[in-house]
């Protein structure tokens, strides 16, 4: 079993307990390596170290478009080494190869994406009057604090992480300890490179101690938090202590809402994708579909056939589903599945899988739901799972009211022809990203990505998350 340490001010280490979790393997419950269990000591000489390069000449001095090409040198060490990362990343998630392969091509182009933005954000200048000279320049705002889950590790590490170096700030990033193997490699690469000690430090350990440390720490100037509802407001709570700001990405019920004008062979792999990916543990699934009444039974007839022909086994198998990531997460999706029960009917799936070379691997059926009331708790609460409720509108206000009848308000799909139905729903739903004939267009690295409501606030990915880590100084000089 592989031994991982921790990566502190350029240094390799242990935790200072020296005690150890094991990480397994979703697929086979076999162990993977082992990973130090890391304490608020550590947490806080990682926070320290971040301080000192922040500070340091070292940092300070290297350019704009210096911090760019030292982006470009990791996403150029990810690309060299993609098919091993992808081989991590699908073991240690347990999600088809096929999907750990497209979370690399991500990751590099965050890296790219974020190097060529490093030199390209200007100030500005405000004319007030004769003999004042004023202008705004965005400054760094220090050591960056990057929470990371567990069901999309490097993907979500890379686009904050390269953003936040981008503009000039130093990282700690706490990694999940079910999934830390693909940023320990991260933390690998930027050892290699020539960059001052303290930039980079990859702390790992469970979320109440290692995590709520971080987050609570006084010397962090900024928190960037991918996880649940729950998670996410202790997170900003412990933050808030300091005053300390919070970029959140929280949880989603997300809808595909279906016209029977709609292209439907396109929509039916839409709407089965945005749910079957990662096994449905994704806050953007699509875990909700609204169906045209006139189109509902022929629609969900096809999709159902689909579902049942969709192949289920190991990560690095690669079928269409993977295992879910433990026993605590599978237990909550069957605990959703007993409800379906009562209060819903199961038209797909519903049940456990056992594929050939999956021994305690923990696998589901991926399953549709039909006849769900739209307050109960399969159609307000995050199942987080291969699970999708299905409902019917007849008119385009109906379909309105039900996308926005969560908490939730993360990711909506739009599969109609009719361009004035499409811009309708787009100006009136509450959610962070709209996708018309379409769900997550090619990972979207350029476009901003966060939620209405519960699903959290501030935004990633794409030119405005370079935003989260600056902040903003006003000079004004007077002369004669």
């Amino acid at each position: 079993m592989k031994t991982i340490e921790m990566y502190v001010n350029g240094e390799w280490c242990k935790s200072s307990n020296e005690k150890w979790i094991t990480v397994t393997d979703p697929s086979t419950g076999s162990e993977l390596a082992r990973i130090p269990r890391g304490q608020p000591k550590d947490v806080d000489s990682a926070v320290k170290a971040a301080k000192d390069a922040f500070e340091s000449n070292a940092w300070r001095n290297i350019k704009p478009f210096e911090r760019g090409r030292l982006l470009h040198e990791i996403a150029a060490k990810v690309n060299e080494n993609r098919d091993e990362l992808a081989e991590l990343e699908s073991t240690d998630v347990g999600k088809p190869l096929s999907q750990g392969y497209a979370d690399i091509d991500a990751a590099i182009r965050y890296f790219e994406f974020y190097a060529g933005a490093a030199d390209k954000v200007m100030g500005d200048t405000i004319p007030i009057e004769d003999g004042l000279l004023d202008y705004v320049v965005r400054e760094p705002v220090g050591v960056t604090a990057h929470i990371v889950p567990w069901n999309y590790p490097i993907q979500i590490l890379s686009r904050s992480v390269a953003a936040a170096i981008a503009m000039g700030n130093t990282v700690v990033v706490k990694s999940a300890e079910d999934t830390p193997l693909t940023a320990n490699k991260i933390a690998e690469y930027f050892d290699q490179i020539t960059i001052p000690k303290g930039v980079f430090n990859h702390v790992t350990g469970y979320g109440q101690e290692a995590g709520a440390s971080l987050a609570a720490h006084p010397l962090i100037d900024h928190v960037t938090f991918t996880g649940s509802v729950e998670t996410g407001t202790a997170v900003a709570n412990r933050a808030t202590s300091n005053v300390t700001p919070v970029t959140l990405e929280l949880g989603g019920k997300s809808p595909n809402i279906v016209f029977a004008d709609c292209d439907s062979e396109k929509a039916l792999n839409g709407v089965m994708k945005a749910i079957i990916q990662n096994s449905g543990q994704t806050c953007s699934a699509g875990s909700r579909l609204l169906v045209e009444e006139s189109f509902k039974d022929e629609f969900l007839d096809k999709l159902v056939t689909r579902f049942k022909q969709l192949s289920i086994g190991p990560a690095l198998e690669d079928k269409d589903i993977g295992p879910i990531l433990n026993e605590k997460q599978y237990n909550r999706v069957m605990h959703y599945l007993n409800i379906a029960e009562e209060e819903g009917t199961i038209v797909a799936g519903g049940k456990s899988a056992a594929p050939e070379n999956g021994k305690n691997g923990y696998y589901m059926e991926p399953t549709i739901i039909d006849h769900v009331a739209p307050d109960s708790k399969l159609a307000q609460e995050e199942i987080f799972g291969p699970v999708l409720t299905v409902f019917s509108f007849n008119r385009v206000e109906d379909a309105l009211e039900l996308a926005n009848s969560t908490e939730y308000g993360l990711v909506t799909g739009i599969w109609t022809q009719d361009i004035s139905k499409a811009h309708l729903l787009a100006s009136r739903i509450k959610s962070g990203q709209v996708f018309v004939n379409n769900y997550g267009a090619g990972g979207g690295i350029q476009m901003p990505f966060g939620g209405y409501k519960k699903s959290g606030f501030g935004r990633e990915k794409g030119w405005i998350a370079l935003y989260n880590y600056t902040q903003v100084k006003n000079v004004a000089i007077k002369y004669d």
